[in-house]
């Protein structure tokens, strides 16, 4: 029997335990959730312990969490209507006409029912039971100041009972509570006034708020402009409590779109570092675990705050969750550099070439560990290899004998012409579309006309030049009389595709050198015969 007897408390008593650290759990996570509160406050309620004689003090605890939480949401009025039946229970007037001053100021929905309520309030209690005693003793002596002294109906303050002592005469008592009653609606109506103006320049934007909760299924455009231009209002004219509220309401909703967190974010850092660190922390492990802009932005955060490690491990846990983007190496190499680690930086690039997905790929890596180490580590020699290597694997990518081309440039033209006229060479003599060898053989006949020592190259330049123009008019001409487009054209487009295999690259997707405006080269020359 004792036995069973321990085992049903063990179990009772760790039930318990399980269901309060759920309910914490959850309001943890959702602190507006005024149903949670509700039925948090409930379960205290019904399984608390009354024998040590706090659970008064308990319950009303757990409501000034909740309405601090909860209670300037524009739909809290369930939480602030319970807290005020408790208290009324309780037989706590003063209390009650506390809370009615709080909730009296803050724009919710239900504002006019609130001041219908309080109004009630006075004019079913006495004043007494419903002010605290200091404010009671202060507002006689105000109303008996007020007054003409010596005249009938009309008290004198000296002659006021001490303390919340009723007077004496049935008349003037009844006088002063009637009067005491209108004191305190008074100034309470200009704070209700003032309210009720907020709330009317709110209630558009709730109106639209169609889906205040969390659904997988996309957001209507009119809902998430409604929320956007909600936000910008009260930017601009909300206190930072009721900013907080609403974008934490708002994330409720809208917690799949990048956008509205980092919004948040961007607005906390004037106030809270750790904030702003939760609420990345909360996007990025909970609801944006592939979204890589708001990962970017939470990376950069931790490396301004110095924490350059935490910020090397969301990245590199990004590219793990999301892997083949771009944007994401490159954020990892521009790390490193920032850093001073020169040969991580390098080995990251290089293993971007090694695991690309296909040649276009590799080639945009080989272009940018080519520029780092020609212009952050000085290596003309291995930046120049680099590329080398990368045209061996592919030698159709106008990209790489471009970025080629410059490297040779940024030497002495004079001294580099050989090599130069090499790489104009071995470009021309590339399977790359016809109009990206025409374009470089416009290119190759400026330089001999600029930098070039021997006319006879140039001369066969211009002619090499001339030849390749015969050779795109032929093809134009037979795409007009045929029904397909040129080959040229065709390969042009696909290389353009295959240049950006990824649209996350086009950030970072420039060359060195715009040769397209070269096009019109043509012009300093006769055109070929005919």
């Amino acid at each position: 029997y004792q036995g069973l007897l321990f085992f049903f408390f063990f179990f009772f008593f760790g039930a318990m335990y399980l269901l309060t650290t759920v309910y914490r759990r959850g309001l943890q996570a959702i602190p507006l959730s005024v149903d949670l509160w509700l039925h948090y406050i409930t379960f205290l309620k019904e399984n608390q312990d009354n024998s040590d004689g706090e659970a008064e003090n308990r319950i009303r605890a757990t409501y000034e969490h909740a309405v601090l939480a909860a209670g300037t949401d524009f739909r809290s009025d369930r939480l602030w209507e319970a807290y005020i039946t408790w208290e009324t229970e309780q037989e706590k007037l003063a209390n009650v006409t506390a809370i009615y001053d709080r909730i009296l100021g803050i724009p919710t929905q239900l504002y006019s029912q609130h001041f219908q309520k309080f109004k009630d309030h006075i004019q079913n209690n006495h004043p007494k039971h419903f002010l605290s005693e200091e404010e009671f003793v202060q507002m006689r002596v105000e109303l008996a100041a007020s007054s003409l002294s010596g005249t009938d109906g009309e008290t004198p303050a000296e002659d006021l009972p001490p303390g919340t002592e009723d007077l004496p005469d049935p008349a003037k008592r009844v006088t002063e509570i009637e009067n005491m009653r209108h004191k305190v609606i008074e100034t309470r109506q200009e704070v209700f006034n003032h309210n009720e103006h907020e709330v009317s320049k709110r209630w558009a934007f709730e109106e639209g708020i169609k889906r205040p909760y969390f659904h997988v299924k996309a957001l209507e455009k009119t809902q998430l402009t409604n929320w956007r231009e909600y936000l910008d209002f009260e930017l601009e004219n909300g206190t930072p409590e009721r900013v907080v509220v609403l974008f934490e309401r708002c994330l409720i909703a809208c917690a799949l779109y990048e956008e509205f967190w980092m919004k948040y974010a961007k607005y906390l850092e004037s106030y809270s570092i750790e904030g702003v660190r939760h609420i990345y922390k909360k996007a990025c492990s909970m609801h944006l675990p592939k979204k890589p802009t708001v990962h970017l932005l939470w990376a950069a955060f931790e490396e301004q705050q110095a924490n350059v490690e935490e910020a090397r491990s969301i990245l590199k846990n990004l590219e793990e969750a999301v892997p083949g983007l771009a944007m994401v190496r490159l954020r990892r190499v521009s790390l490193e550099r920032r850093h001073g680690n020169l040969d991580e930086a390098e080995s990251l690039l290089r293993d971007a070439i090694k695991n690309g997905k296909n040649a276009s790929e590799s080639s945009f890596y080989a272009v940018k560990l080519a520029r780092q180490l020609l212009k952050v580590q000085r290596s003309l020699g291995k930046a120049k290899k680099v590329l080398l290597e990368a045209i061996e694997k592919d030698e159709t990518s106008p990209k790489l004998y471009l970025n080629l081309l410059e490297l040779e440039y940024s030497g002495d033209v004079q001294q580099n012409e050989a090599d130069i006229l090499a790489c104009f060479d071995r470009a021309l003599g590339s399977a790359m579309p016809l109009e990206s060898r025409l374009t470089f053989s416009q290119r190759k006949v400026e330089f001999l006309e600029d930098f070039g020592s021997d006319v006879n190259v140039l001369v066969a330049a211009y002619d090499e030049h001339q030849r390749l123009l015969k050779e795109s008019e032929s093809l134009k001409r037979t795409a007009e009389n045929g029904s397909e487009e040129p080959d040229a054209k065709r390969l042009r487009t696909d290389d353009a595709a295959a240049m950006m295999p990824d649209a996350s690259q086009a950030a970072y997707n420039y060359n060195w050198y715009q040769y397209n405006q070269y096009a019109q080269y043509n012009q300093y020359y006769p055109p070929p015969p005919t």
